[in-house]
């Protein structure tokens, strides 16, 4: 039996960048949600269940935070790992994301897309 396809969550309010960031991961095959706002992104990892949360911080109706304190408070998405994935850089920002269970922080600025690419697939161990 094949193996499922991975599934990621991508909560992105920029919709250019949602867009780029879900057509490369489909070229490497792995299934992709969008999510425009924090809100939207709690209720559909609720219902998608994804293997993975790409999260930006600063998104409207729910901020990353908010969705990181959510997410840690619910027993059914709480193992869900999440990269955070923002324009954010402060220390107190980054500390609060990996305190509220973040497994990686990513500044849009400093990556290209093929290394967040190349970061999903090795939190997931994926070839």
């Amino acid at each position: 039996m094949a193996k499922e396809k991975i599934k990621i969550l991508i909560a992105e309010d920029d919709s250019f960048l949602a867009q780029m960031y879900s057509e490369k991961l489909e070229k490497e095959g792995i299934e992709v949600i969008l999510a425009t706002n924090g809100v939207e992104a709690i209720d559909k990892m609720k219902i998608e269940m994804p293997d993975l949360l790409l999260l930006d911080l600063l998104m409207p109706k729910k901020n990353g935070f908010e969705v990181l304190q959510e997410k840690l408070s619910d027993e059914k998405i709480r193992d869900i790992p999440v990269i955070v994935l923002t324009n954010l850089s402060q220390k107190e920002d980054i500390k609060k994301c990996y305190d509220l269970g973040a497994r990686e922080f990513m500044i849009k600025a400093y990556f290209i897309p093929s290394e967040i690419i190349d970061k999903i697939k090795k939190l997931l161990n994926v070839e």
